[in-house]
């Protein structure tokens, strides 16, 4: 282990481990839903916040998490993050109510968000320049496999187990990270740099990203209204854009305090661009995720591993082609690798949207993934790489909280987003298709068809029913000839009904990522190789390697 310690390559894959695990643990929950309200007994909305409440507290402490890293030490914020994720984890299996399990995943997201941030900065420190973008594809596709995968993993470990095995598998991985980094990664010295924890900064973006999370979180299922008292969904986007503004004015002046970002990121044309081309990105493949999975289980029919095993694709050439793009923004910049990407992947989601129909095979969909996986390998590393190549070592930390702070904002802009536009568009599609359908059955079963489905869309859809047929409920005292050809009407009003519901939302991930497409173009072509910084906050280990 000894001739490891140091490795630029040896870092990378003790990193991943963690990495890995932490955004595994951002979609594999939703699979076990079922199973954990019929294991532990819970509501359908206290296993909405099993969910939610990680990728809330997630997304609201990375940017503090990365400055935490820039102060401490890179390496052991890291792993204090991975401990704090894996005792978590444990106490997620150990649960025995509801409001145990939300708390252990609330605490869960807060080490998540230590050790993401530290992850790319200590790629930042440990890889020279012209080297950074191979090491930025591997750590991009692990990104992309840990989102894709998620669902069928978690299918695969609810039906062969149950649901906290989806917690309890991040124990020994845990441990195993625990064990490996310390003697891999170099220890560098702490802290990096001067100056007192700029508490004002991180209470404000704590509080505005709180907002501005929660509101589109949860703005659906409180219909976009009031929350409680005056409080509402409008109040409290607009409080956390307001506090987010405050948070930027606050960084220009933070007095003694180091700031929470450095001023300089907030002004740097590339980091700025690729934040938002990173949002774009995270809208598409959530977008994608979420429609994707209800399509493929609820109108196809597959279950959640096969399902997975459809999306494969997609995630096998992710892998294979981000560390080649990573090194080919090397020697070429990442911009036009960038966009190239960018475009690519919106291509596949326009391909994926035209073929998509109800009796759609795993062959017809087949081209839609192969391009989406070509688009995401050629862009996940190039985007990190471009966004932080002039970014000082001494600020990766901020740097790396920012980026992946707005890249969890995409996530939950894509899921709500898309979520609202599919649920407004499925309510008015199978009411067009209601009409039709029961002008062909008999007409003594035509006016509870038509009743049954207006009652299905105005109290929630659930999607097994409509996999079933049976989300309308068959009249009573009706052949049982009369009883299928309802429940295939049924069927057929729903699956259809569906499609044409989600080709219309798939608007808002093509047009996310035609945007992050736009601004990636608007950034700056490829900058010389800066020469190394005098840095002297960094220390030399024996290895001769760097790292904060």
């Amino acid at each position: 282990m000894s001739k490891l310690r140091g490795n630029p390559w040896a870092v990378l894959v003790a990193l991943c481990l963690g990495f890995f695990m932490t955004l595994l643990d951002t979609t594999v929950v939703g699979v076990a839903i079922p199973n954990i309200v019929e294991r532990l007994g819970t509501t359908y909305n206290e296993v909405l916040w099993v969910s939610n409440s990680y990728v809330l507290v997630l997304a609201v402490f990375l940017i503090p998490g990365g400055k935490l890293g820039d102060l401490l030490g890179k390496r052991n914020t890291y792993l204090a993050g991975v401990a704090v994720f894996s005792a978590a984890s444990l106490l997620c299996a150990l649960a025995q109510t509801p409001a145990q399990l939300i708390a252990a995943r609330t605490l869960q997201g807060l080490g998540a968000a230590l050790l993401i941030p530290q992850t790319m900065s200590i790629i930042i420190s440990v890889f020279p320049p012209q080297r950074r973008g191979a090491a930025l594809g591997v750590w991009g596709a692990v990104a992309g496999v840990a989102t894709i995968t998620g669902p069928p993993l978690g299918g695969f470990l609810v039906g062969a187990l149950d649901w906290r095995w989806i917690f309890t598998i991040n124990v020994p991985l845990g441990v195993l990270v625990l064990v490996i980094a310390p003697l891999i990664i170099p220890a560098g010295a702490t802290p990096p740099r001067t100056g007192r924890f700029d508490l004002r900064g991180a209470l404000l973006v704590v509080l505005g990203l709180s907002c501005l999370t929660f509101g589109l979180q949860e703005g659906e299922r409180y219909d976009w209204g009031a929350v409680w008292s005056f409080i509402s969904i409008p109040l409290l986007l607009v409080a956390g854009v307001l506090l987010l503004v405050a948070f930027a004015f606050s960084q220009r002046r933070p007095g003694p305090r180091a700031p929470m970002v450095p001023f300089e990121l907030l002004t740097n044309r590339n980091f700025g661009l690729m934040n938002i081309g990173a949002i774009g990105l995270s809208v598409g493949i959530m977008s994608m995720a979420i429609g994707f999975q209800l399509y493929a289980q609820s109108v196809l029919g597959y279950s959640a591993l096969a399902a997975g095993l459809i999306s494969l694709p997609m995630s096998a050439i992710s892998v294979v082609l981000g560390p080649y793009a990573g090194r080919l923004s090397d020697k070429l910049g990442g911009k036009r690798i960038v966009v190239t990407g960018l475009l690519l992947f919106g291509l596949g989601l326009l391909t994926f949207t035209l073929t998509s129909t109800v009796d759609s095979t795993a062959w017809t969909l087949l081209p839609a993934m192969l391009v989406m996986g070509v688009g995401l390998g050629a862009t996940f590393a190039p985007l990190t790489t471009v966004a932080m190549h002039d970014v000082q070592p001494m600020v990766a930390g901020s740097a790396a909280g920012v980026l992946n702070a707005t890249r969890q904002v995409g996530s939950v802009l894509g899921t709500a987003g898309f979520g609202v536009l599919l649920q407004n568009q499925l309510i008015g599609n199978l009411m067009a298709r209601t009409e039709t359908a029961a002008a062909a059955l008999p007409a003594e079963v035509r006016g509870e068809f038509v009743d049954g489905v207006r009652r299905a869309t105005s109290s929630g859809i659930d999607f097994a029913d409509l996999q079933a047929g049976t989300a309308v409920p068959i009249p009573s005292g009706i052949s049982p000839a009369l009883a299928q050809q309802v429940e295939a009407a049924a069927r057929e009003v729903f699956t259809t009904g569906y499609v044409a519901a989600m080709h219309g939302a798939m608007v808002l991930p093509i047009a996310a990522v035609l945007i992050g497409a736009a601004c990636a173009l608007l950034a700056k072509g490829r900058p010389a190789q800066p020469a190394p910084a005098p840095d002297p906050q960094r220390a030399e280990d024996p290895a001769g390697s760097k790292v904060s």
